[in-house]
C-alpha cells in the first residue's frame, strides 16, 4: 500500500478526489490511508496540513513506509471515494515560512559557511538553528539579500534528480537520505534536499523579517517571520509605536528619544527618592543611643533592598540593627551587625515565627509569617538572648 503524493506534484492543489484504502481506530479518532492525497504530512520541520475528507475533519497527518495516514474525527469506509479539501490559509502560511527559511538558510550558508542544523515552524516565529555565530550586522545583510530574492520573483523548482544528476549537484542536507531525493532549488540562493511544500515563485513569500537571534548550542537560533506573519508583525509593531507616540506626545520617529527621556527622568527621581529614604533611615537610627545593644525599626511597604539599607543604618548606631517591613500577613526583615554573627539569631527568629531567609554573617534577610509588632519584638529578643547573649 502506497500513497500518491499530490502535494509534491502541485503545491497549489487544494481540492482532490481519492479512494479510501484503510481506516483504523486511533484513540478517540481514526487514521485513514488514501490512494492519493494533497495533504502534506508533518515532516522536515513543517507541520501537517488540516482540512476535510468528505464530512470528516482532518486534524493531522503523518507518513510511514510510503503511506500518508490522515487523522480524522470520524470513520471512513474503505473503498469509498471521498472529496479532500486542504485548509488553504494554513497551507499557504506554512509554505511561505518554509520557502523563506530556505532562502535565509541558503544565504547564510553562502556568506558564512554555516549549516542549518535545526528548523521548526511553530505558531509564532519560525526558528532556524545555525552552527556558527551571526552578528546583528550579519543578520541585516542576510535579511536584505533574502528580500531582494523575494522581489526578483525567482522560480522555485522542486524535483527528483536521478542518481547520475544528483552526483553533480551541491545541495544542503541535514542528514543522509536513502532512496529518491527531492531537491528544492531557488536560483542563486539555495539548493536543498527537502520534502516540504514551497511557493512556485519567491514573490509569493511577500516579505521576510528577522525578528530575533539568541545564542544556542554553540551557534545561534534565528527567528524569522515570512509572508502574512511578517505583515501582521509589522502592523502590530506599527500600532504599538503609534500608541507610544500618542502617550509621549512625540512623532513616531522620535519615540526612542522620548522613552530615553522618560528613563532619564525616572533615574533622576529614583536618585532623589533614594536620598530621601537615606535621610529617613538616618533619622530613625538617630533615635537609638550610640552603642546600644539593639536598634529596631518597623516601616511598612519597603522593598528588600530598602529593608537591608535600614538595618545597616541602625547597625551604625547599635550593636545589632533589626529592620522589619510588614506586608499583609507577613513581614520582610533584615538583621545587621558590624562585629557579630547574626546568622544564629536569624535562624532562631525564622524558627519561632516561620519563614525563610539567610545571608552572610553580618547581614541576614528574609521574610517571616507574622506582622504583629509585639510578637516580632518578643521573638527577636528571645532569639538574641539565646544566640548572641544580648
Amino acid at each position: 500500500m502506497q500513497t500518491e503524493k499530490l502535494y509534491e506534484q502541485d503545491a497549489t492543489l487544494r481540492a482532490f478526489e481519492a479512494t479510501v484504502l484503510a481506516c483504523e481506530p486511533h484513540g478517540v479518532r481514526f487514521r485513514v490511508a488514501l490512494d492519493r492525497t494533497a495533504f502534506f504530512p508533518e515532516g522536515g520541520g513543517q507541520p501537517a496540513d488540516q482540512g476535510t475528507l468528505g464530512e470528516a475533519h482532518v486534524l493531522d497527518a503523518h507518513a510511514r513506509d510510503g503511506v500518508v495516514w490522515h487523522e480524522v474525527d470520524r470513520a471512513l469506509q474503505p473503498g469509498a471515494r471521498v472529496q479532500g479539501l486542504v485548509d488553504d490559509a494554513r497551507r499557504m502560511d506554512f509554505t511561505q515560512q518554509h520557502s523563506g527559511e530556505h532562502i535565509v538558510s541558503g544565504i547564510v550558508h553562502q556568506l558564512y559557511g554555516y549549516d542549518n542544523v535545526g528548523f521548526h515552524i511553530g505558531s509564532g516565529a519560525v526558528t532556524l538553528d545555525f552552527n556558527g555565530e551571526l552578528a546583528a550586522s550579519d543578520l541585516a545583510r542576510v535579511e536584505r539579500m533574502a528580500n531582494e530574492a523575494v522581489w526578483r520573483d525567482l522560480p522555485v523548482r522542486a524535483y527528483y534528480p536521478d542518481a547520475e544528476a544528483l552526483a553533480h549537484i551541491a545541495y544542503r542536507s541535514k542528514k543522509e537520505i536513502d532512496g529518491a531525493l527531492r531537491i528544492v532549488e531557488v536560483p542563486g540562493c539555495d539548493v536543498c534536499a527537502c520534502c516540504g511544500t514551497h511557493v512556485q515563485h519567491t514573490g509569493e513569500i511577500g516579505l521576510i523579517k528577522v525578528v530575533d537571534c539568541i545564542r544556542y548550542k554553540g551557534g545561534v537560533r534565528v527567528s524569522i517571520l515570512c509572508g502574512a506573519r511578517a505583515l501582521q508583525d509589522a502592523c502590530d509593531k506599527h500600532d504599538s509605536v503609534r500608541q507610544i507616540s500618542a502617550m509621549l506626545c512625540a512623532k513616531s520617529a522620535e519615540v526612542v528619544q522620548g522613552v530615553r527621556r522618560l528613563m532619564d527622568e525616572r533615574d533622576a527621581l529614583k536618585a532623589q527618592l533614594d536620598a530621601v529614604w537615606g535621610r529617613v533611615f538616618a533619622d530613625l537610627a538617630a533615635q537609638t543611643p550610640e552603642g546600644a545593644p539593639l536598634a529596631v525599626a518597623f516601616l511598612p511597604d519597603l522593598a528588600p533592598a530598602q529593608v537591608r539599607r535600614l538595618a545597616a543604618a541602625l547597625a551604625e548606631r547599635a550593636q545589632v540593627g533589626a529592620a522589619f517591613s510588614p506586608d499583609g500577613d507577613g513581614c520582610r526583615f533584615a538583621l545587621c551587625a558590624r562585629d557579630a554573627d547574626v546568622r544564629p539569631a536569624g535562624k532562631a527568629l525564622l524558627g519561632a515565627l516561620g519563614g525563610r531567609g539567610g545571608g552572610p554573617r553580618d547581614m541576614v534577610q528574609g521574610s517571616i509569617g507574622c506582622a504583629d509588632e509585639d510578637a516580632i519584638r518578643a521573638a527577636l529578643d528571645a532569639a538574641l538572648r539565646a544566640e548572641c547573649g544580648r
